[in-house]
């Protein structure tokens, strides 16, 4: 059974109404103090809907958010309702001239901060440092706005106000009330008088709240963007309400997926002409001495080198990106791709690498016209500076696997693999980060086709997250660190692989050399380490297919250092 809970923020802390989904008539009313106090104890919500900001622009373009400029045409006269919340620094500052000041400088047309709204900022900083530090809440905590929710259960907006002139206003009261009850709540619970610490229009709103999360849980939940966004920090961009349609079954199971096939296919509508449809070279039955029937697919060829310029351009034409452009931190071949693009875009693109970038990496990045930062020893130092730089300056932070507009992305590679290769039975996928096998994943779900993971085994951090049941830290040590050296593949990541991705193979560092010598010595394909990964796994014996096996075999990555490939070719 699914417990939902509607939650809206009251003098006390937070106000709950928290019920079955499928019995939402007889909710129980909860005061919390902090809104971390709702995911412990006998009875945690698996979904909460909550009247409070999710996700923090670092610059604010227009009226507010996108969701928030979406909602207001839909209230009538109830629109000043909605607030727009100013970037994520201003909603940071403990002052309210400080935070006036930080809005000023972070949005366009200048706007300042209301006294209304700075009064929000304590709460709005509470459920944000919960979603960043608890990345699977991210998926279970939703945005909500009551006025949306009450426009929604009467199909046009309402009458009355709430409130007139911060009194609560008797019209306005019964007039949602009525509504509640028809949305199937009882009388009693609808006219209760609230727990000490709340108002009576706290609790109309929690109700409210507790509808949408009902309609959200049963696969009719509504977004605003009907493609929420995400923030620099991977938290969801969206306010959500409800159609009064149910999904079809196979429709709703689709949807409870983090990634889908129609995100994916309406990413490779948006990328077409922008990223390269690459080919597939057939080796044929009894190839490299296997049973299998080989063939490879030849991502090598993309734009800048890798298949990391699928997601990139997904990005860049999904997300709104600010003055101050884009930014990523990468070992190179995110780097050069979100360069690429935003080359292409016409975008700045400011991007950190760690000290271990090669050279050939360095040069590729900085030959699209993007800025070069060398940010540290390690990746994570490169990620800390890049975070500190979008902070600062309001920049788009394009993350290389732990965003569904990154995983969609490299999602179409899957979609185009498959229309060119329609009987396979197996694909071997080289995995780093896991965005890439995350996206392949996705496109494969509920298909015959078996998607293998291949990890370095001195870089293994999906085949970890598996062992663990979540994903965890890990030690990287492997000629393939730069591509395929994430410590942690992430929580996103993990939930979109466990159920999906078959197994992992792992390959020593041996085996992925001799293969971008194999690749090169037969094919006169150049390829990095990270990018001969599977190739290695089917060449060393660590996957091997069984007799008429169609497998396919992704060759993924071409920025190699030409020197270093001539010196392991002989």
């Amino acid at each position: 059974m699914t417990v939902v809970a509607g939650v809206d923020g009251c003098k006390a802390g937070w106000i709950a109404a928290l019920a079955l989904a499928e019995r939402p008539d007889a909710p129980v009313i909860r005061v919390v103090p902090r809104f971390a106090d709702l995911l412990a104890g006998e009875t945690v919500p698996d979904l909460i809907a909550v009247d409070m900001p999710i996700g923090l622009p670092d610059r604010v373009i227009g009226s507010g958010r996108g969701p928030e400029q979406a909602v207001r045409a839909l209230l009538g006269d109830r629109q000043s309702s909605v607030f727009a919340i100013p970037a994520r620094c201003a909603v940071e500052a403990r002052d309210y001239r400080e935070a006036c000041a930080l809005a000023l400088a972070h949005s366009e047309p200048p706007r300042k901060v209301s006294k209304q709204g700075f009064h929000l900022f304590p709460k709005i900083r509470e459920i944000d440092a919960l979603l960043r530090a608890e990345a699977e809440w991210r998926e279970r905590v939703f945005e909500v706005h009551p006025e949306l929710a009450f426009r929604t259960m009467k199909s046009e907006p309402l009458t009355h106000p709430k409130k007139i002139k911060s009194v609560v206003n008797p019209l306005g009261m019964a007039e949602r009330q009525v509504l509640l009850q028809e949305a199937g709540l009882t009388a009693e619970t609808v006219r209760a008088r609230p727990p000490r610490g709340a108002a009576a229009d706290d609790l109309l709103d929690a109700l409210a709240a507790l509808i949408v999360a009902r309609h959200i849980a049963a696969g009719r939940g509504r977004p605003f963007p009907d493609r929420p966004g995400r923030d620099s920090h991977g938290l969801p961009i969206a306010i959500w309400t409800f159609s009064s349609a149910p999904q079809p079954a196979q429709d709703r199971a689709m949807s409870e997926r983090p990634v889908t096939r129609p995100m994916i296919e309406e990413a490779a509508a948006r990328i077409a002409g922008h990223a390269r449809v690459t080919p597939v070279m057939r080796l044929g039955a009894g190839a490299l001495e296997s049973q299998g029937d080989i063939s490879l697919k030849l991502e090598c060829l993309q734009h800048a080198g890798s298949f990391k310029t699928r997601g990139a351009f997904n990005n860049l034409l999904s997300l709104t990106v600010p003055a101050a452009g884009v930014s990523a931190a990468s070992g190179g071949n995110h780097g050069a791709a979100v360069a690429y693009a935003a080359m292409k875009r016409g975008v700045k693109a400011t991007i950190f690498v760690p000290e271990i970038s090669p050279a050939a990496k360095i040069e590729a990045i900085r030959r699209f016209g993007a800025e070069v930062v060398v940010g540290g020893a390690q990746y994570d130092d490169a990620q800390t500076a890049c975070d500190r730089f979008v902070a600062e300056t309001g920049a788009l932070k394009i993350h290389p696997f732990a965003a569904k507009e990154t995983i969609t992305g490299q999602g179409t590679l899957g979609r185009e693999w498959a229309l060119q290769e329609p009987d396979l039975d197996t694909v071997l996928v080289a995995v780093g980060g896991g965005g890439l096998i995350s996206g392949i994943a996705s496109w494969f779900a509920g298909s015959k086709v078996k998607v293998v993971g291949v990890e370095p085994e001195g870089s293994r951090a999906l085949q970890a997250a598996f062992d663990a049941k979540g994903p965890v830290e890990v030690k990287v040590d492997s000629v393939a660190a730069d591509s395929l050296g994430a410590r942690n593949v992430g929580q996103l990541v993990y939930d979109v692989c466990k159920d999906v991705v078959d197994h992992i193979a792992l390959v020593s560092d041996t085996a992925i050399t001799q293969a971008q010598a194999a690749l090169w010595r037969d094919f006169r394909l150049a390829v990095e380490p990270g990018g001969a990964a599977a190739f290695g796994a089917l060449t060393s014996g660590a996957y091997t297919p069984a007799k008429d096996e169609r497998l396919g075999v992704l060759v993924c990555g071409a920025n190699v250092d030409l020197a270093k490939l001539a010196a392991i070719a002989g």
